[in-house]
């Protein structure tokens, strides 16, 4: 399970597939055999016309076509919203769609929601869960975000203390308290409030909406998987340095260890061709080295937890980049990373480790984000690491089951020998809309 202090640190801390530079492939005997996993993950969405016209509709409406989603149709009604991070208190008109209660398959200790959103000026969505336990007991309705692409109207934002005698809203993770005690989370409900300034033609539209749910045992080691598959494959994803920020935009953290997860979202985003239009960059000093990564950490912070780091506000961002399809996850192991690279997708993984553990990495963390760009030709991982001090040292060649123990483990030792967290596979993934997910047998966490 991932805990508060994991998060706090972590935080602190196309075009077409040729941009993803020529793939060297693998024997056809290199499949890797079939694994056996300790945990289970399932992520269920709803993305298609069909998913929008079910659930419960009021103010909204299905948009039909190419790139379907829901959007506010006739407003169920006004109401006063004040934001807190900002001290001011508006009217909005609302719509909200609720989706059908949603069996996970197992007994759940996590949730993540991820949802993939435009949210035009003077709109913004809530997305709120509601879950049912093994008991039959059910959650309150809890507040997941308030987001919207800019920080005009809103400051988006996560809220802190919700909870249960169950479970706790940690940021954005929804968890199981107490696992042993045996009340699980067995299925949902999702609900998105769409809002927008009265008498306002524009309005938000939802694209996707989703959960990735898990019951990851505690475990401070892994199974080592085998690969092949994408042995000797380097994707081209440009590389960017955290570092280089230091000192800059303290209202937005300062760049530095904050900036990790932004600065990774936007080498995957570049690697798609995707960047901010010169409007978008116009507020940021002329001549600042790579603005954009500085637009990311401004529109993926979150005012509550007071960080760039938000998983779901990391992939809401990338989403919001016309083409892009983009959500949280976890994955079970390399194996399924070497699929995604396979197929020209770099994969963005969370970490915690000790300088000990990763060979060459000269640095610990409580919590750091990586983009894996692709694997040498023995197996071993090529990431793109932002905490690198310029972004010619970016590129980092790290060795396998290293690697695979400090994604994949829920529990780890700090240098004084207290236990900690760890993410339990946590990855972002992000693609072109028209792009497919690959394939892997059995696995339904994507």
């Amino acid at each position: 399970m991932v805990s508060r202090a994991l998060r706090a640190v972590a935080l602190a801390g196309v075009a077409a597939l040729a941009l993803g530079g020529a793939a060297v492939p693998a024997p056809a005997s290199a499949h890797p055999p079939t694994v056996a996993h300790d945990e289970e993950i399932t992520f269920q969405e709803w993305s298609r016309y069909p998913d929008w016209r079910s659930g419960d509709h009021r103010g909204t409406r299905a948009v039909p076509g190419h790139r379907t989603g829901i959007t506010i149709g006739r407003p169920a009604g006004t109401t006063e919203f004040t934001d807190e991070h900002s001290g001011t208190t508006a009217t909005w008109e609302y719509a909200t769609w609720t989706s059908p209660r949603t069996r996970i398959g197992f007994d759940a200790t996590e949730l993540v929601a991820s949802w993939n959103a435009e949210t035009p000026a003077g709109t913004w969505i809530q997305v709120e869960l509601q879950g049912t336990y093994n008991t039959g007991a059910q959650t309150p309705w809890y507040v997941m975000s308030r987001w919207a692409s800019g920080d005009q109207d809103i400051k988006r934002a996560t809220l802190d203390g919700q909870g249960d005698p169950w479970s706790s809203v940690w940021t954005d993770t929804f968890s199981i308290d107490d696992a042993e005690a045996g009340v699980l989370l067995r299925s949902y409900q999702l609900r998105v409030g769409l809002y927008r300034k009265p008498g306002q033609a524009a309005s938000p539209q939802v694209r996707m909406l989703g959960a990735m749910s898990s019951n990851v045992p505690d475990r401070f080691t892994v199974t080592p998987s085998r690969g092949g598959i994408a042995w000797g494959t380097e994707l081209a994803v440009p590389a960017r340095s955290q570092m280089i920020h230091r000192g800059n935009y303290p209202e937005w953290g300062g760049g530095g260890q904050v900036w990790c997860s932004p600065t990774s979202t936007t080498m995957v985003l570049e690697y798609y061709g995707k960047l901010p239009s010169a409007q978008d960059l116009s507020w940021i000093t002329p001549g600042y080295v790579d603005p954009q990564v500085a637009h990311a950490a401004r529109m993926t912070w979150d005012y509550e937890y007071e960080g760039a780091g938000n998983w779901p506000f990391n992939t809401a961002y990338a989403g919001s980049f016309s083409g892009i399809d983009a959500r949280v996850t976890r994955l079970h192991s390399l194996d399924e990373v070497e699929r995604f690279i396979k197929a020209g997708i770099p994969v963005i993984t969370s970490q915690s480790f000790l300088d000990t553990e990763l060979d060459g990495s000269n640095y610990g963390t409580a919590g750091h984000l990586f983009v894996v760009v692709g694997f040498t030709a023995d197996g071993d991982v090529i990431v793109n690491d932002p905490a690198s001090s310029t972004n010619a040292e970016v590129r980092n060649v790290y060795k396998r089951e290293q690697f695979e123990q400090i994604w994949q483990r829920t529990k780890r030792y700090r240098a004084n020998g207290t236990v900690a967290s760890g993410s339990g596979g946590i990855a972002y993934l992000v693609k072109p809309a028209n792009r497919p997910w690959p394939v892997v047998p059995g696995s339904t966490n994507w």
